[in-house]
């Protein structure tokens, strides 16, 4: 599986669960942790939770590595590495707090649109 299909495939997943203003920051070359961050939010404990867990499903199903899962029970601030891309779901008021679209504001976005389409 390429780069651009593994990434098409966690927002994808993240998109099923109806996950919030999902994001794909490209990171190569600002990061040495990933080429790619995919933050997106939900609005409740138990949505936060299924996003990441289909996320981890949909991973697992197709031959990615999950490498860890952290935060999951908590369901504040899940993170779950896939290697070259690594997925923050976040409750929505952290996501607020922590901002990382603006900590990372020298990341160009990638085109969630055009990620989504088959």
């Amino acid at each position: 599986m390429t780069e651009q299909e593994a990434l098409q495939l966690v927002v994808r997943a993240a998109d099923d669960k109806k996950a919030e203003q999902i994001v794909v920051l490209n990171m190569k070359g600002i990061s040495p942790v990933a080429d790619y961050f995919v933050i997106c939010h939900g609005n409740s404990d138990k949505q936060v939770q299924a996003i990441a867990r289909e996320i981890q499903d949909q991973a697992e199903e197709h031959g990615l590595a999950v490498k860890r899962v952290e935060g999951f029970h908590e369901a504040k601030w899940v993170l779950v590495d896939l290697g070259d891309i690594v997925v923050h779901v976040f409750a929505k008021d952290e996501r607020d707090y922590y901002n990382l679209e603006r900590l990372w504001g020298d990341a160009p976005t990638e085109d969630v649109a055009a990620v989504l389409q088959p």
